[in-house]
């Protein structure tokens, strides 16, 4: 058994200091997207696998945990924490980046990382995406990629606190 680095952990940005040089090897066009990531389900998986196919890098910011616990989510969120949610999404292969942020937003990380594509899922009109202006001011494309799955991991936390209540 070999005490090395387990392989996803290349994927992981957690000095900010190093994002800038992990960008610039990644290939392009690089695509971006965000969000908590608390349980990670098949509607996350299908729809970072569908926005890593509009470029040919996905980089992740994740909110950190006062960030998820400030979108009101519940007092109990996020349930796994950010280093934890960040190692589950960076052992996907569709995954190449996956970046913190602490911010009630994405947008300072978005101008760091000058996406060619920023997006969201189905839920977020695409002039609701934040960044959307930026990214549009250098030609950069927006998406909303319509779910597949309906699924969110507030639906299945619900579901499994009415079963603990029966």
């Amino acid at each position: 058994m070999s005490d090395a680095p387990p392989r996803y952990a290349r994927k992981l940005v957690t000095d900010t200091a190093e994002l800038a040089a992990r960008l610039a090897a990644l290939p392009r066009p690089i695509v971006f997207t965000n969000g908590c990531f608390d349980i990670l389900h098949a509607g996350h998986v299908d729809y970072l696998d569908r926005a890593a196919a509009l470029g040919a890098s996905l980089v992740v910011g994740v909110n950190s945990d006062a960030s998820v616990r400030r979108q009101g989510k519940g007092q109990d969120r996020p349930i796994n924490p950010l280093p934890e949610r960040m190692a589950v999404l960076a052992a996907l292969e569709a995954v190449s980046l996956v970046v913190p942020f602490d911010d009630d937003t994405p947008l300072a990380l978005i101008h760091a990382v000058r996406p060619d594509h920023l997006v969201k899922g189905g839920d977020w009109p695409v002039e609701s995406i934040v960044g959307a202006d930026f990214v549009r001011g250098y030609a950069g494309q927006v998406h909303s990629i319509r779910f597949r799955h309906t699924r969110s991991t507030s639906d299945l936390l619900r579901r499994i606190r009415e079963q603990d209540a029966t």
